[in-house]
């Protein structure tokens, strides 16, 4: 008997199909996910609109979903890949069976938008990006310091970012608020105590506004320490496989 689908929502330098070094850390992350489903990662295309809103993201994912799958499916979501599944949730309800979300929010927190931003600009002005998130990483002077080099290396080889820009543009305006009540599946959303990008007020008022929905916290974990915690993949497949 093959598996059941679960389409994961992640964000991306790059749109299209995930391939390389991208989708082996991906895929190594979701191994757990992978013993009990087929799973599917779905990416945005290449060449959106620079001025995208975050419901014309999430039709366009809609239409996406439309032809991978036969129906509604189990939706697992991280980061701002959560912005995007919350819409997609809200927006187009028949597509989303159950939702697990990790380190996010309904929307983005002072911080993590400022981060944002400062990435955007780097990445339009042709430097790479990525040092800009060290200040969603730690809140410690030191270590944000030591850490902008190794995301300066993280970044590889200059490329385009113009289509993760657009994401971000997207995020940036985003916040879902009274829509949340429009999301039917039952929710579940996972994070970190410490999370500097979605602050766990933002992730409370979340759960809070969705009618099925329940928040289990980790305590002591920042954002991305939420996804690499070994308890993240026990808890979203004990809610998947409800």
């Amino acid at each position: 008997m093959s598996a059941s689908p679960l389409a994961v929502l992640l964000f991306t330098p790059r749109g299209g199909e995930i391939t390389g070094s991208a989708r082996w850390s991906a895929m190594r992350m979701l191994r757990p996910f992978a013993a009990r489903f087929d799973v599917r990662l779905v990416n945005r295309p290449v060449g959106l609109p620079a001025t995208i809103t975050m419901p014309e993201l999430a039709q366009v994912y809609a239409e996406r979903f439309a032809a991978a799958f036969e129906g509604p499916v189990p939706v697992l979501a991280i980061s701002t890949g959560g912005s995007i599944a919350l819409q997609l949730a809200a927006d187009h309800p028949a597509l989303v069976d159950r939702l697990v979300l990790g380190g996010t929010a309904r929307t983005l927190g002072p911080l993590g938008r400022r981060a944002q931003r400062a990435y955007m600009t780097r990445a339009l002005d042709g430097r790479r990006p990525s040092p800009a998130l060290a200040d969603i990483v730690t809140t410690s002077p030191l270590g944000r310091l030591l850490l902008r080099p190794l995301l300066w290396l993280s970044d590889g080889a200059r490329g385009d970012r113009t289509d993760a820009v657009a994401v971000l543009h997207a995020e940036d305006g985003f916040d879902l608020g009274a829509g949340l009540g429009g999301i039917s599946a039952p929710t579940l959303l996972i994070q970190g105590a410490k999370d500097l990008v979605y602050p766990l007020e933002l992730a409370r008022e979340t759960v809070d506004g969705i009618p099925r929905a329940r928040l289990v916290v980790y305590e002591n974990r920042g954002h991305n320490a939420t996804f690499t915690d070994r308890r993240f993949a026990r808890d979203a497949l004990a809610f998947l496989c409800r």
